[in-house]
């Protein structure tokens, strides 16, 4: 068969799609880039908030007017839009043929064959089922991907509906996640991009214990990964030791994602967040002092049941105050079945718009300022890519996720592949991005 395939969603959907891809691919079916022609189209959708649900309903929508067209013959819808809806997708969107739950997509060669020979297939075992561990194909580029570590999560935010759609935290054993950073180095992977719903947690469920640090030891020791970095690391599991070996370590990228969430102490309380704005101001503080040129990155919500001009300006204060080196800034969309959903203090729309606009505006002025100060620097950049019209390359460095963060324009006298790493002097600011030229 050939098989489109649309992944909606965090890079742990995105994990979820290649490992489905490299089952089809084992099983014969041909992954198709485009949805014309396509025997069935898989489409991997997002449910945390509420603009990822009208995302996936979007999509699924495009691919119903293609299939009512002749254009394609099946849709497949799975990911956590179906753990949040399950059987009313049928009753909403008949067009669709087969609705799969996480926990079933380890079988998705099997669904796809009988999605052809059954009206409809429905199949939603636990989502804890969802395998872990498995052969990949990758969609991000050759020279860095991201590594799963766990997936569901523990934590219980009030507003968030991650652990009853993902279910509790679950850790990869140590053994399986080397396993497979050995196997991406071999095919030319550089970087690794560690993520979890909460990647401090790493290995308490399964050893007692966070082994967040042992594992990043392991993988340094990894032949050919130069680049590793921390997404997702919650602030009350920022141990000491797991900032030693940040210190320490040459490989792990002076990169932190820190999500904060807030800046007042009653809506952190409100929002289940474990500690308060004293306890962030002295680990921002703590992890600048230990690691002087670290950058991290943090998101704030805004609009959070309860949040008043005084709360915010709570908010407000902190991030101006501990000026983060990159910030993203989320309305409160109240989640069906979440604590939050039903809290007294709702905050308008508008006024939501206009905190969140405020806050970016400041945050922008903030990364102007550190962004001219790297004027007249160096730093090590992997390249990405050439743009012949312009006769200049993008890339990015430490300071830099992919997929979120600012690149780095930079023209040079030697011709670069994607992944070569170069040294490129910084001379100019655009927004949020840089320009500069290689040196040698």
């Amino acid at each position: 068969m050939r098989i489109g395939i649309i992944s909606l969603g965090c890079p742990k959907n995105q994990v979820s799609a290649e490992m489905m891809i490299a089952s089809l691919l084992d099983a014969g079916h041909e992954i198709v880039d485009t949805t014309e022609g396509a025997d069935a189209v898989i489409i991997n959708t997002c449910g945390f908030i509420d603009d990822a649900v009208r995302e996936a309903i979007e999509n699924v929508l495009d691919m119903v007017e293609l299939k009512n067209e002749g254009v394609i013959r099946k849709i497949i819808v799975t990911g956590c839009m179906v753990e949040k809806f399950r059987k009313e997708i049928f009753k909403e969107i008949p067009e669709v043929d087969a609705v799969v739950g996480l926990g079933a997509l380890g079988n998705i060669v099997s669904i796809v064959d009988e999605v052809f020979e059954r009206d409809s297939v429905y199949y939603c075992p636990p989502s804890c089922e969802m395998p872990l561990d498995g052969q990949r194909s990758l969609t991000t580029p050759e020279y860095w991907a991201y590594l799963r570590i766990a997936d569901g999560c523990s934590n219980r935010c009030s507003y968030c509906l991650i652990p009853s759609i993902r279910g509790d935290y679950r850790s990869r054993k140590l053994e399986n996640i080397i396993d497979e950073a050995k196997q991406l180095a071999e095919t030319g992977v550089k970087e690794l991009v560690l993520i979890a719903q909460d990647t401090t947690y790493y290995g308490k469920d399964l050893y007692g214990e966070y082994r967040l640090p042992e594992l990043l030891n392991s993988l340094c020791e990894i032949d050919g990964i130069e680049w590793i970095r921390l997404l997702y690391c919650y602030p009350d599991k920022m141990t000491d030791e797991l900032i030693d070996v940040i210190a320490a370590q040459e490989k792990v990228l002076h990169y932190i994602d820190l999500p904060v969430q807030h800046g007042d102490d009653k809506i952190l309380k409100a929002m289940n967040r474990h500690g308060n704005s004293d306890d962030i101001r002295a680990l921002v503080n703590k992890l600048r002092e230990r690691i002087p040129d670290i950058v991290i990155r943090t998101t704030v919500m805004v609009g959070f049941p309860g949040e008043g001009e005084e709360e915010f300006e709570n908010l407000a204060v902190l991030i101006n105050e501990l000026e983060f080196d990159r910030l993203g800034c989320f309305e409160f969309s109240p989640q069906e079945n979440t604590p939050a959903a039903t809290m007294e203090g709702a905050v308008d729309d508008e006024t939501k718009s206009r905190r969140a606009e405020i806050i970016m505006n400041d945050q922008f002025a903030i990364m102007q300022e550190k962004n001219l100060s790297r004027v007249g620097s160096v730093c090590r950049v992997l390249t990405e890519s050439y743009d012949g019209y312009s006769d200049s390359y993008t890339g990015r460095s430490y300071a830099d996720a992919p997929e979120i963060d600012g690149v780095i324009y930079f023209t040079s006298e030697k011709d670069l592949e994607p992944g070569d790493f170069v040294d490129v002097l910084i001379e100019e600011v655009r927004d949020y991005d840089l320009l500069g030229r290689a040196v040698s």
